[in-house]
């Protein structure tokens, strides 16, 4: 989405496909108005009124927002860490846990915290076994993959 009009965007579509042979496979939208723009916080008004942040905003399939981006308009975007970010998101959502600081996909997780005495012996039980961890309330799941929309076996608990 953006403040440019529909011709622009037409414009910009057409030249990534020339120069790239990529055809975009989303929808851009026109917000000439700037009415969209505006309750997303993506026009600084105090710097200006029609220019945009530059805003990432990464929104699962059930209409949540899970992270947001803003860059300044001189400052371009990043898309490895915009890429990692929806590999994290996906990963701690289908193997349950969190992602640790430069995480990327194929890395251990940090695993979610026992939440009974029974389950922390068993966590310090399996750190002494496996090695995979500090302490009780900071262990690592190893293997959680996404491709397949699942964890591994070894990690389903």
């Amino acid at each position: 989405m953006s403040v440019d009009s529909n011709a622009s965007h037409l414009a910009w579509l057409y030249d990534i496909y020339l120069k790239t042979g990529i055809k975009v496979p989303f929808p851009i939208i026109a917000d000439l108005s700037g009415v969209v723009a505006r309750k997303y916080g993506m026009i600084a008004n105090d710097m200006s009124t029609t220019e945009t942040v530059r805003n990432v905003f990464i929104i699962d399939d059930k209409g949540i927002v899970r992270a947001i981006f803003v860059y300044p308009m001189n400052v371009g975007r990043c898309i490895p860490e915009i890429l990692r970010t929806v590999e994290a998101l996906q990963t701690v959502d289908k193997c349950k846990g969190s992602t640790p600081a430069n995480w990327v996909q194929g890395n251990p997780i940090i695993q979610s915290s026992p939440q009974t005495y029974d389950e922390l012996i068993k966590r310090v039980e399996e750190i002494e076994e496996n090695r995979n961890g500090m302490s009780w309330y900071l262990s690592f799941k190893n293997n959680c993959i996404t491709e397949d929309k699942e964890c591994s076996k070894k990690d389903k608990s």
